[in-house]
């Protein structure tokens, strides 16, 4: 099995000297094609910090993050920007949906930045909404989509890329727990008919049902 997310040894420390504080502690772990990870833990764990590294945005203080084939830890910041914008996908707890923009423009909004246009993106714009249920309001701005319907288009948005990894922080805790296992049955579907690989931070219990395999975090720790 191919894996998509690897890391040896990864660590984040803030601070220094009697300030020194370990967010989380050498972390090694290994996410595969199709897989659909869950990450649980209280508050403070260092959950988002582990989210936020495998998905370059906070620079590891030891160890190594590799991308399918290639190591990002020593890309520059141009690089690492190209990586976020090209193979990861954010999801996160509330939508932040761009709020003078379509639905569908929210998804053509993404693949602009990669200039990427033209017919076979809208099709391919088009089959993604269907497939989290969205096609017939895809003319419908933010403000007139229920809670659900905008944490789908979410989802979507960090899907249209076709993105290699999906990082999830919370993506269900604005909704009720049936809208919830809806919305990320959808995504686990999609990362597996792709072979993609999605992690997810979550304190609802249910939604681990939905999960390949579960980690728990106490105080930057990995068990």
């Amino acid at each position: 099995m191919n894996s998509i997310l690897r890391l040896k040894n990864v660590s984040k420390k803030y601070g220094k000297g009697d300030t020194l504080v370990t967010a989380l502690h050498p972390t090694s772990l290994t996410v595969n094609e199709g897989e659909f990870i869950g990450i649980v833990g209280p508050s403070g764990s260092g959950k988002s910090t582990l989210l936020s590294t495998c998905g370059a945005l906070l620079a590891p203080s030891t160890g190594e993050i590799w991308l399918r084939d290639k190591n990002i830890t020593s890309f520059s910041q141009k690089q690492l920007t190209e990586t976020r914008l090209e193979h990861i996908g954010f999801v996160f707890q509330f939508a932040n949906l761009v709020p003078f923009l379509t639905v569908e423009e929210q998804l053509k909004y993404i693949l602009k930045l990669q200039n990427k246009s033209g017919v076979e993106y809208t099709k391919g714009i088009h089959d993604l909404l269907k497939h989290f249920g969205l096609l017939e309001r895809k003319n419908h701005y933010p403000n007139q989509l229920s809670g659900g319907e905008r944490q789908r288009v979410a989802i979507a948005r960090a899907c249209v890329h076709h993105p290699d990894l999906i990082l999830a922080d919370e993506p269900t805790a604005s909704l009720d727990s049936k809208r919830g296992q809806e919305v990320i049955q959808l995504l686990s579907q999609k990362v597996k008919e792709e072979k993609k690989a999605c992690m997810m931070i979550t304190h609802d219990e249910k939604m681990l049902a939905l999960c390949d395999k579960v980690y728990t975090l106490r105080d930057g720790t990995l068990v």
